[in-house]
């Protein structure tokens, strides 16, 4: 077999992403290839030309000196970007119709859940309480969408199209049909003004860390028939500083918070998150993208590599996305 071989480096994840299963998923889609499921003893590392990886430990990719595309199986690739080892290969995030529409999915129901009041309402349900109140109509809240890439400009959309007034902010300058987008460090608070539910869906790293805190919150709009704004992240763990959220949350500055992601997953059973009235909690799934259609994405790009095509969704390793 002349063809390269693919190594899958998979730790984590749930059973879809099971190493077991993605090595059978990969035999069928690259079937004139030899695919090896890592740790190999037997293996040549200088047979290996393409990796697709799942949260792989720094180091682990080093020993490949034939390499030449990673694939990372996932959206986030700030544990990669973190591997000093790296090989200086094009790195390739994922980027399928399927992830889109999952995480649009999770953005819409979300936002949805606080617009219609359902953590009041399902407190009512436990209490066998029959006190409807006022419902206002979507246009009255603005909701604000930090990270305008595939992901954001796809939930933008589908927001403004339930009717509620929606804007953005990316670190360069975007432009989206309808939506008023903010751009940079000078167009921050601006953005920041006039939103009532922040939805973040950047990407992590070093300059984004943390950067839902305290301080941004306190710039969240509180005009609005929700009075105490809501967060929801469904980017990375990273982006949040949990003890300010918590703080927050209690202080009144948030009025509630949905969360998918979390600085050290699993979420810990002790923490606090678990149990607060005002958290909606997930187990990082907003987006838990078709395994088969990220292994026939993976193949799709391999082939037009070797026949001197460009790869699609390269990461720029000086921004970190």
């Amino acid at each position: 077999m002349s063809n390269g071989a693919l190594a899958l480096l998979v730790h984590g994840g749930t059973e879809n992403w099971s190493p077991a299963r993605w090595k059978a998923r990969f035999d069928t889609v690259c079937a004139d290839r030899r695919v090896v499921l890592l740790p190999e003893p037997a293996l040549d590392p200088a047979d290996v030309h393409y990796a697709a990886v799942w949260k792989p430990k720094p180091g682990e990719l080093a020993a490949f000196r034939n390499l030449r595309v990673i694939f990372n199986l996932g959206a986030g690739v700030d544990a990669l970007m973190a591997d000093r080892s790296l090989p200086d290969v094009p790195l390739v995030r994922v980027a399928v119709d399927d992830l889109t529409d999952r995480m649009t999915e999770y953005v819409v129901l979300h936002v949805l859940m606080h617009h219609r009041q359902e953590l009041y309402l399902r407190e009512s349900q436990r209490a066998r309480r029959w006190a409807p109140k006022y419902q206002w109509v979507a246009g009255a809240l603005t909701v604000g969408i930090m990270g305008l890439g595939t992901l954001g400009a796809a939930s933008a959309r589908a927001l403004r199209a339930l009717g509620f007034h929606v804007v953005g902010w990316s670190r360069s300058e975007k432009q989206i049909d309808g939506i008023a987008c903010f751009h940079g460090a000078e167009g921050f608070d601006g953005f920041l003004r006039q939103t009532n539910i922040l939805v973040c869906l950047l990407p992590l790293t070093p300059d984004t860390r943390h950067v839902l805190n305290r301080g941004v919150f306190a710039k969240l709009n509180r005009d609005s028939p929700l009075g105490a704004p809501v967060i929801i992240n469904a980017g990375r763990g990273g982006l949040q500083n949990e003890a300010d959220i918590l703080r927050a949350l209690d202080d009144g500055t948030l009025g509630a918070a949905s969360l998918d992601v979390y600085e050290a997953e699993p979420l810990p059973e002790d923490s606090p998150f678990w149990s607060h009235p005002r958290v909606v909690l997930t187990p990082h799934n907003a987006a838990d993208t078709d395994a088969d259609e990220i292994s026939k994405y993976v193949a799709r790009q391999i082939l037009r590599f070797e026949a001197g095509g460009v790869l699609e969704n390269v990461v720029d390793r000086k921004r970190g996305y």
